[in-house]
């Protein structure tokens, strides 16, 4: 084995945890960040870590170079040097997808940030739109491309499209398979702001930091209910916001975020 190779494999997906905040960053800038398979198993390694680790509370998804993500990695299949079945010929009869990042990254209770450091195309686009919230720099694009390469958004963006911009938007972004400025990102509400490229990572981290001031179990709980709630009624979902409410009225958290208020300060919040 080419122990060279495999640490550059490895050097593909960083993850740095400081403050409650993992950041974890696409890094193989010389193909676009583009995806090949040792980068999935990573990247998905990363997020059941940061699901997992009681210190994150936060989480920071972010790229190197121009692009946030340009896809997967349709080089390395074409020349059958990556191990993923996009383009080899072979229809598996099964497919378990519960392991792989975008079904991973949707299961996430913690808040996920995608820092668009530049461009999102194919994958790279339904991983973006997997985050709970978007920033992104002036000069990025997020490209549905899907159709101009014969496939379709594969990895969650049929399901978050028309669920964040309408049936209507969404099916003209798909089906034309147009590029969208950040201008027009943050118009259709795909992001929730612009910045420039400079500022990028200090205004994710900030956001990310005031996140993190707050009661982690709170947070985690609320988010289930908004995953839930996108398939909910709204007498069984308040039903269920109910049940998620019991427990946490039970926790130091909130006896916390009570006494804080009371005594006019920062409440400390141990996520107990």
């Amino acid at each position: 084995m080419n122990t060279n190779a495999a640490a550059d494999q490895e050097d593909e997906v960083l993850w740095r945890a400081e403050a409650g905040i993992a950041t974890i960053t696409l890094n193989a800038p010389h193909r676009m960040n583009t995806i090949s398979g040792p980068m999935l198993k990573r990247l998905t390694d990363f997020l059941v870590r940061a699901g997992e680790a009681k210190d994150v509370r936060v989480v920071i998804l972010t790229g190197t170079g121009r692009a946030f993500c340009a896809g997967l990695n349709l080089e390395a299949q074409s020349k059958g040097t990556d191990n993923l079945s996009v383009g080899s010929g072979v229809t598996p009869t099964n497919l378990d997808l519960r392991n792989t990042p975008p079904t991973v990254l949707h299961s996430l209770d913690k808040p996920v940030i995608c820092a668009l450091n530049g461009s999102a195309a194919g994958y790279g686009l339904d991983l973006a739109l997997g985050a709970d919230i978007r920033l992104m720099a002036d000069g990025a694009k997020l490209a549905a491309s899907y159709a101009k390469r014969g496939v379709l958004p594969e990895s969650g963006g049929t399901w978050y499209l028309p669920r964040l911009i309408g049936w209507s938007k969404a099916a003209e972004i798909i089906f034309t398979g147009r590029n969208l400025s950040a201008a027009e990102s943050l118009a259709l509400g795909l992001v929730s702001k612009v910045l420039p490229a400079q500022e990028l990572m200090g205004a994710a981290q900030a956001l990310a930091a005031e996140i993190a001031a707050n009661a982690p179990l709170a947070i985690q709980a609320a988010k289930r209910m908004m995953r839930m709630g996108w398939n909910e009624p709204f007498n069984e979902h308040v039903h269920h916001v109910f049940l998620q409410l019991l427990p946490l009225m039970q926790t130091q958290d909130m006896k916390e975020g009570i006494k804080a208020f009371l005594e006019k300060r920062e409440p400390n919040f141990t996520g107990q």
